[in-house]
């Protein structure tokens, strides 16, 4: 008699979480990994700091920020995102927090950004792909929240500095209610 795990077709869970298959540089470049790492920690500290003008200055002119729900590579076109905003709509996100009449963070959250398992994807333009995990800790009036996620970046050179072209979070639980998403920014 098969056991249930034997009889019943179980998904990679990883591969299903971090979605379509990444390919993963294959040659070590030690300053480029640090200078990356410098850069998503910066990017941390902005968003749990609040700092949304600093954390928007981070963007490249044609940024793409998406925060997929129900799944990790839907279509943003044709299925419901969290978050899939272009530069324009990022800069009006910001505005719209910085008003103090979005209740879902006032007052604003707690946050502590853990950036962790950064690893560089390989690259055929000048955009720098990168992975990693974040986990978040929000505490607000509601009460205390972990999330998890799976980042994918491409970062660009502008003016020597790098700066993000795309930005795609995969929440661990984006087939749940999410009461807000405001931590994300």
């Amino acid at each position: 008699m098969n056991s249930p795990a034997e009889t019943i077709a179980q998904p990679d869970i990883l591969k299903v979480w971090t979605g379509k298959e990444l390919s993963y540089a294959t040659t070590f470049d030690h300053d480029l990994h640090h200078e990356v790492t410098q850069f998503l920690y910066q990017e941390a500290r902005l968003q749990d700091t609040h700092e949304y003008d600093a954390w928007e200055s981070l963007w490249t002119d044609d940024g793409l920020y998406w925060v997929p729900a129900n799944g990790t590579d839907t279509d943003p076109e044709r299925e419901m995102s969290f978050i899939y905003d272009n530069r324009s709509r990022i800069a009006l996100r910001i505005r719209q927090l910085k008003t103090g009449r979005r209740h879902s963070q006032t007052p604003p959250s707690q946050l502590a950004r853990i950036i962790a398992n950064v690893e560089l994807l390989r690259s055929d333009g000048p955009d720098i792909g990168v992975a990693c995990n974040s986990q978040i800790f929000e505490t607000n009036l509601r009460g205390d929240t972990m999330w998890a996620a799976r980042c994918v970046y491409r970062l660009r050179r502008v003016e020597g500095k790098l700066k993000m072209a795309y930005k795609k979070v995969v929440l661990v639980n984006n087939n749940k209610a999410i009461y807000t998403v405001s931590f994300l920014i």
